[in-house]
């Protein structure tokens, strides 16, 4: 399959702090088009907050439509404990959506140890976000050429 045929992505973001987590999404459209794919083979999905990843994830994987999967959030601490059940959640949770379907899901999905609501903290963040996505589009890059073009095959005929 040629990177202009490639299947198609999908991408979930989360609404909460939406102008920051969106960034990533920028940062991956941008950078999966500078490898020279269609950035319309991108289906963008968005969801209330980080938990209701997982749900979705496991639709999208089982609808046979989408050939990675990858996801965006922003878990920030309000000062309780919640912040790492909901990240530990939300990862696991997309974690056994790859095992069970075989769909590669990809995280973006960031749990800061400090966040604030202050002009500098967002800035910072919605940078951090902007790097995680461009990685993120290597990583897909990468994790579809090892499972597309019979990759995968060659790996476990080496072993």
């Amino acid at each position: 399959m040629s990177k202009s045929q490639t299947s198609k992505i999908a991408f979930i973001q989360a609404s909460w702090h939406k102008d920051i987590v969106e960034q990533s999404r920028l940062a991956f459209t941008e950078a999966w088009q500078a490898k020279e794919y269609d950035p319309t083979d991108i289906d963008v999905y968005s969801v209330p907050g980080s938990l209701e990843i997982p749900l979705l994830c496991k639709h999208l994987a089982k609808s046979d439509r989408y050939a990675a999967i990858v996801a965006a959030g922003f878990i920030v601490d309000g000062g309780i404990y919640r912040h790492e059940f909901v990240s530990r959640t939300v990862l696991d949770g997309m974690m056994s959506v790859q095992l069970e379907t075989g769909v590669p899901v990809l995280s973006v999905v960031l749990t800061p140890h400090h966040f604030n609501e202050g002009d500098e903290h967002r800035a910072f963040f919605a940078d951090h976000f902007k790097i995680k996505g461009r990685e993120a589009a290597s990583a897909c890059h990468d994790v579809l050429a090892l499972y597309q073009h019979g990759g995968l095959e060659r790996v476990l005929g080496a072993a």
